[in-house]
């Protein structure tokens, strides 16, 4: 692409070749790099719906029985609700025991309540002394998914249908 450069009362006139072809390719890579990372953005991300107790409305006088996992510093609780039945799985020296809580997912999920029910509500709770990292979260989802509960809800500790009293 080339222009014409100079003034009006100059008698030579300057040519400048403009080369835009740098310029294209940028564009085309940054093109190609914003739809990649559109796709790797879509497929990554993780489908929760928030879960937990309504605040809008009356509680149903007989629910469903819900699966809860609630994730500690040192322990994970894995609760049914309507039957309050808490299993108890401590934390081991190399970190949580993510191998007994599938088997405890899938221990529940063989059983009537929860073969056709894709449910599961997720929390942690997590303080300043006893934090629980973003990622015991996650693995705790996957986990969930793992054994077949497609529908993970991700609540506060206090929004759990089943929530350990101690």
């Amino acid at each position: 692409m080339g222009a014409s450069i100079g003034t009006e009362d100059s008698s030579k006139a300057r040519n400048v070749d403009l080369n835009i072809i740098p310029f294209i390719d940028l564009m085309s890579c940054l093109t190609a790099f914003l739809l990649v990372t559109a796709v790797w953005v879509n497929i990554s991300q993780l489908n929760t719906r928030a879960g937990g107790k309504s605040r809008e409305g009356p509680d149903k006088i007989d629910p469903d029985p819900e699966l809860s996992v609630l994730v500690e510093a040192d322990e994970i609780w894995v609760g049914v609700s309507r039957i309050e039945e808490y299993e108890r799985i401590p934390k081991t020296a190399t970190g949580y025991d993510w191998p007994k809580l599938e088997l405890s997912l899938r221990a529940h999920k063989t059983t009537g309540l929860f073969t056709e029910n894709p449910v599961i509500q997720v929390a942690a709770e997590s303080t300043k002394a006893q934090p629980v990292a973003y990622q015991e979260i996650v693995f705790a989802m996957d986990v969930a998914l793992k054994v077949g509960f497609s529908d993970v809800k991700i609540t506060d500790p206090d929004g759990l249908a089943a929530r350990p009293h101690l």
